[in-house]
């Protein structure tokens, strides 16, 4: 608690700083850097307190219907363009939240069924040598209270004799090769928020059922 309103007094500094030059000095072009400078501030406290709520304290409420609609939201240290490459995978696969859709454009179960992961539907027919981000070769479910398949993740995967992905843009989408499977595969928690970052291999926040 006390750390909380450390850092709570913290990001109000700058604020009220902030007041007070503007009120008085605004007129002054020489006083525009510091004014910057106190903006920086407080937008780093900003993400401080959008870290602090993504914590592991707030993962279930994240979870909840309304949190999963924004889930990619939370993720921070993604640059604009992978958050939009994100969005696109999650417009894409909208549909397959109705796990029937899905089924009936070419995704069947394969009875890979992973603690902190889900259960995994693949169409064969997508897996070549092509990442496409709104084509996911696989997509990943796991059962709600009721039993109902939820969508928690999309998965893409690429043949080892191909060249490792590019992928999404940046370095956070680290491809794995050595899953047992004669395939590179890449995870990206689009639907279901993973607190360790949404390329993580697995999801904690996950509970197989």
């Amino acid at each position: 608690m006390k750390n909380s309103n450390n850092s709570a007094w913290r990001c109000k500094q700058p604020a009220i700083a902030l007041y007070k030059i503007t009120r008085g000095l605004i007129q002054h072009p020489v006083q525009l850097s510091a004014i910057l400078l106190l903006c920086l501030t407080m937008e780093a406290c900003q993400k401080e307190g959008i870290k602090e709520n993504t914590s592991t304290e707030t993962v279930q409420a994240i979870q909840g219907k309304e949190g999963r609609s924004e889930v990619i939201n939370y993720y921070s240290g993604l640059s604009w363009q992978t958050t939009m490459e994100l969005q696109q995978a999650r417009a894409a696969t909208a549909k397959y939240r109705n796990i029937d859709n899905a089924i009936k454009d070419g995704y069947a179960d394969i009875a890979v069924d992973v603690e902190h992961m889900g259960h995994h539907y693949m169409n064969t027919s997508l897996v070549d040598g092509t990442f496409d981000i709104r084509h996911p070769e696989i997509l990943v479910y796991n059962r709600d209270a009721n039993g109902k398949q939820v969508l928690v993740a999309v998965e893409y995967a690429v043949p080892l004799t191909d060249p490792m992905p590019e992928g999404f843009t940046g370095s956070q989408d680290v491809w794995n090769g050595t899953s047992g499977f004669p395939l590179w595969l890449l995870h990206a928690w689009v639907w279901a928020y993973n607190p360790d970052g949404v390329f993580n291999w697995t999801n904690e926040a996950v509970e197989l059922h």
